[in-house]
């Protein structure tokens, strides 16, 4: 997926690696499909768009909420569909060929053990197995998950949950989650023997994993749901930021399709669970690829009505953002700042994305956490973030992390990554950035 940033910078998986072959060796990694490829992060990308005869994400979006039939489309049936989306990662995983190269492009063959990657010939398959085989099990889990992960469209996923037992500062995992789930197990079942479960293996052309298998896999997908709404509860947390104290507003900047595409307006309900009898949430999504939809409404200029989280968004810039919306009380200022993998290490253009950004979000001193996908795009943010003189107050393993594992670049033969596998909280500007500022800290 093309994930961007607060400007028009890709967001990425780990930094971009030099080229170290011709490009006419192998297809371009914005080619090469649905899951992963374009633009070297996981999600929807353009190929499977083009796949589907879609022009863009709403109507990608459209589709998905029954809105336009999927015959605008070309596609006929569910057998079709899923089968365009298989399609785009039909490469061979060796020598890199596209159907279209080969004689037969029928003659692919999928490994049967993670139903997950394609070879040309059983030479290519036999050359890949050395490095394969450590991947493999790992990426039985994303080809399952993936296909699984239709049900969050259909509504199935995430399940109904209930007002937390427990304070949210005793909540420090998703297995503590999980324990607060009444009726976890029927709920699970439900979604197993539901109509849409049973539609997907009927015509995914894979063969229907055990229920053990699929029971994971809805876990799995329940995690990488609520894994934002929990992030900035954690957020919240570490800056000692109390929704039962006051009405609050969290901006979340540079969001693109990953966070806005089919956003329903209850999305981050689990706000409301997690502290009930809060004083009123407002989310705005800021960033230039948020996707049209129930959430593309004008922010509050008041705060948000208690008790409820509301869904808002602004489609541009957020330094834009700030001076058209917040500096004329369109908009409330932010308490919070959160940032789903902005991927600013890899812009290559820092001044054009988000460098204004950066430097507003350190200057007005507002609470800031980052989300990134690896411990390589968390050394490389952090640079940036020392070079600019942004004061970190810490960064460590996000406990509330997608436990979704999704597949990197355009060899599958990597460690998948994880949505929000750590944070970095920042906070104005570094006190060498502050003249007299090593005085006051230290009196």
């Amino acid at each position: 997926v093309a994930r961007r940033s607060a400007g028009a910078a890709p967001k990425s998986g780990h930094p971009k690696k030099p080229v170290e072959e011709p490009a006419a060796r192998g297809p371009d990694v914005d080619s090469l499909g649905f899951q992963a490829m374009d633009r070297n992060v996981p999600g929807l990308s353009h190929v499977i768009l083009q796949k589907l005869n879609m022009k863009s994400y709403e109507d990608y979006k459209s589709a998905m909420d029954g809105k336009k039939s999927s015959n605008d489309f070309g596609i006929r049936t569910y057998f079709d569909m899923f089968q365009k989306m298989e399609d785009t990662f039909k490469f061979c995983a060796e020598c890199k060929k596209l159907p279209d190269a080969l004689p037969d492009p029928k003659s692919l063959r999928r490994c049967k053990r993670c139903q997950n990657v394609y070879y040309c010939d059983v030479v290519c398959q036999r050359a890949n197995w050395p490095l394969h085989k450590k991947f493999c099990k790992k990426l039985k889990l994303v080809a399952l998950d993936r296909l699984v992960e239709w049900l969050v469209f259909t509504g199935d996923i995430p399940f109904p949950t209930e007002t937390w037992t427990k304070p949210a500062r005793d909540v420090e995992c998703w297995e503590d989650w999980f324990s607060m789930q009444e009726q976890l197990e029927e709920k699970l079942g439900a979604i197993l023997t539901g109509r849409y479960m049973t539609l997907l293996w009927a015509n995914a052309g894979k063969p229907r994993p055990d229920d053990g298998e699929l029971r994971e896999s809805v876990r799995r997908l329940v995690t990488d749901f609520h894994s934002r709404p929990l992030t900035i509860s954690l957020g919240l947390r570490l800056f000692g930021i109390n929704p039962l104290a006051k009405a609050l507003t969290v901006h979340v900047v540079g969001a693109s399709h990953v966070e806005t595409l089919n956003t329903r307006l209850t999305d981050y309900d689990e706000l409301t669970r997690m502290f009930p009898g809060h004083w009123g949430m407002e989310v705005v999504m800021v960033g230039v690829d948020v996707v049209a939809g129930a959430i593309m409404r004008p922010p509050l200029a008041m705060p948000a009505p208690r008790g409820r989280v509301h869904l808002s968004s602004y489609k541009g810039l957020y330094h834009d953002f700030w001076e058209s919306h917040v500096e004329t009380k369109l908009a409330t200022r932010p308490d919070l700042v959160v940032g789903f993998h902005p991927g600013f290490h890899a812009c290559p253009d820092l001044l054009a994305g988000w460098l204004p950004t950066l430097l507003l979000l350190r200057d007005y001193r507002l609470p800031v956490l980052f989300t990134v996908y690896s411990e390589q795009e968390l050394k490389s943010s952090l640079q940036i973030l020392v070079e600019l003189e942004t004061h970190i107050l810490g960064f460590a393993a996000n406990p509330f992390a997608s436990l979704r594992p999704e597949q990197v670049y355009s060899s599958p033969n990597k460690a998948p990554v994880y949505c929000s596998s750590y944070y970095i909280a920042l906070l104005g500007p570094a006190a060498s950035a502050v003249p007299g500022a090593e005085e006051l800290e230290d009196s």
